[in-house]
């Protein structure tokens, strides 16, 4: 049996494409996740060549290593980034959110090495960023990837996009549920049941194979941990203000570095994070790399007071410096990493104060929690990774608490929105969502567009008129210099042709039979039109309509080099119809 795949893409265009929505998102959640080990496995096996005992031992080099290590890898990074167009330098979740949300969530195979190889020499360098946000563009071109090559409709291929940032959340972490709300609450920003499904597959899929190939072990090995008493809520609640004013002034950091060196050219601004970091490794080498060694010993309060909070700012400031200067890592782990310190310090300060009932081990996982969720505006996403990564569901209770204190405090208190958000601000992109934006954006032209038309000259004969209303069309494409430019009616034109034979009654004409009609003068409710791909979405056709001040779009697509086959006609009408219902 031979499968039409014209009519699966026309399917997937529906609201009722579940099924194969499902199917895909397995394929998504497979192709993203074997491109997050890969990514990963590049990574470790590097580190482990010159890192004595783990991947992340930075600490272990000579004292020199710590500043040149970085200097090394950010000029490495400018060099290679200075050959690059600017547009091709973009990386991270900033740029995954924009393509999603701005152009239907395609990205190109030349994004995604950039990402890979980029993301790679930072970690590997010492530099201070996370692999995670790395993950998430590499997922999701993955995802993306996959439905541009199947030449699947843009609303599947945003579908395959979201499938593989939860695939790749999923895999990097370990953490499937997590996955699917990051997912939805980060990149996508909806919720209904025609994506949750696919993702939901996808995420299972990259923690399977993630725990193929690590195990089921949770990221980080802590003992039992619960609230001790009630007694400790103001210290949870002043922990949640601590670490909103963290994030809030980790955001504005990045946004005014990104202010003050955005007119330098890359291989300079690259090299000044590269400074900032290797003199920050020099004076506290834990804060290099990704620092999950690091969050380790603080969760067993392994690290002093004093040491802990030179760790937290020094962190803060080479981060910052890294993210607002455009290198090719995360934030993710970062974040979590400057949260677990100030938690330790909190605990620390509790353990003093209620000997008997305060646990350094929870607040690091408060700190961690707090921080992500302030920093990247993703509370339920911050919550369920910190329950996944530790296998404690103790954590959700006072988490709830500081999930939410921190998160107002850093957007109400200090009018910071997440720091994907601010720095696509701060580079002239401004992503807005509407519900029927988003709606829309769900349903491909093809399910609505009307298919009976035919394209016809604007000078046809008696006959050729006849011929062309016994296919029964219910409109004419009048084409102008062999595009469509106008639409009619087809009863329009019937309409005209009863009134000529009335006339020809009346007064006999002796060149009826070789009589021209001029499509563009008769009585007709005629239209500009313009052209839309059989891949857009009905939000597309709508911009388009509003773009070229028309009515309708005819929907195309290329069957060879300038050639393009009608599909059919979608008028401002249809889609009103379709949101209505």
């Amino acid at each position: 049996m031979k499968l039409d795949f014209d009519r699966i893409r026309e399917k997937l265009s529906t609201v009722d494409a579940l099924p194969l929505l499902s199917l895909l998102g397995i394929l998504a959640g497979l192709s993203s996740g074997l491109i997050i080990l890969l990514f990963r496995f590049v990574i470790e096996f590097i580190l482990t060549l010159f890192l004595p005992g783990s991947s992340e031992n930075f600490e272990a080099l000579n004292p020199l290593l710590h500043s040149a290590l970085p200097l090394a890898g950010a000029a490495t990074l400018g060099t290679g980034f200075h050959f690059l167009a600017k547009e091709q330098r973009r990386t991270g979740i900033g740029y995954v959110i924009e393509r999603f949300n701005l152009h239907q969530g395609a990205i190109s195979l030349r994004s995604l090495l950039v990402q890979f190889g980029g993301a790679a020499v930072a970690l590997i360098s010492g530099l201070s960023m996370g692999r995670e946000g790395p993950a998430v563009h590499l997922g999701a071109a993955g995802g993306s990837l996959l439905g541009q090559w199947s030449r699947l409709p843009n609303n599947s291929v945003r579908v395959l996009t979201g499938c593989g940032c939860a695939a790749a959340i999923s895999a990097s972490f370990n953490t499937p549920i997590a996955g699917v709300i990051f997912a939805m609450e980060v990149i996508m920003m909806e919720y209904s049941i025609s994506t949750f499904i696919p993702i939901i597959l996808a995420s299972v899929v990259g923690a399977s194979l993630t725990r193929a190939a690590y195990g089921h072990a949770p990221a980080f090995s802590i003992p039992e941990v619960q609230l001790g008493s009630l007694i400790e809520l103001p210290f949870i609640v002043v922990c949640g203000l601590v670490i909103g004013c963290l994030a809030a002034a980790l955001i504005y950091l990045s946004r005014e570095c990104f202010h003050k060196t955005r007119r330098l050219g890359v291989g300079v601004r690259f090299l000044l994070a590269g400074a900032i970091t290797g003199l920050a490794g020099f004076l506290a080498p834990q804060i290099l790399g990704i620092g999950y060694d690091t969050v380790n010993a603080a969760l067993v309060g392994g690290l002093g007071i004093w040491a802990l909070l030179l760790i937290m700012s020094l962190k803060i400031v080479a981060t910052g410096a890294c993210v607002g200067m455009g290198l090719p890592g995360g934030i993710i782990g970062p974040s979590l990493f400057i949260g677990a310190m100030a938690g330790a310090i909190f605990g620390s300060l509790s353990a003093a104060m209620l000997p008997d009932n305060a646990n350094i081990t929870l607040y690091v996982l408060l700190g961690m929690a707090g921080m992500m969720a302030a920093t990247l505006e993703a509370p339920l996403a911050a919550l369920m990774t910190l329950l996944e990564l530790t296998f404690e569901a103790n954590i959700i209770f006072p988490g709830m608490l500081v999930v939410v204190i921190s998160s107002l405090v850093a957007s109400q208190l200090f009018k910071q929105k997440s720091i994907f958000q601010t720095l696509l601000k701060a580079q002239g992109i401004t992503v807005r969502i509407s519900p029927l934006a988003t709606h829309l954006h769900r349903i491909g032209v093809a399910a609505v567009m009307d298919r009976s038309v035919r394209r016809i000259k604007p000078l046809i004969s008696r006959e050729e008129a006849d011929e062309l209303l016994k296919k029964q069309p219910n409109w004419l494409l009048i084409e102008k210099d062999g595009l469509p430019s106008h639409f009619l009616p087809a009863a329009d034109l019937a309409l005209h042709l009863g009134n000529l034979d009335e006339q020809s009654k009346e007064k006999p004409s002796e060149n009826g039979n070789i009589e021209q009609i001029n499509l563009l003068d008769i009585p007709a409710h005629r239209d500009n039109v313009s052209p839309i791909l059989l891949s857009a979405t009905l939000q597309e056709a709508l911009e388009t309509m509003k773009r070229h001040d028309v009515n309708a779009v005819y929907v195309r697509r290329m069957s060879a080099p300038n050639i393009y086959r009608v599909f059919g006609l979608v008028r401002k009408q249809d889609i009103e119809h379709f949101y209505q219902v």
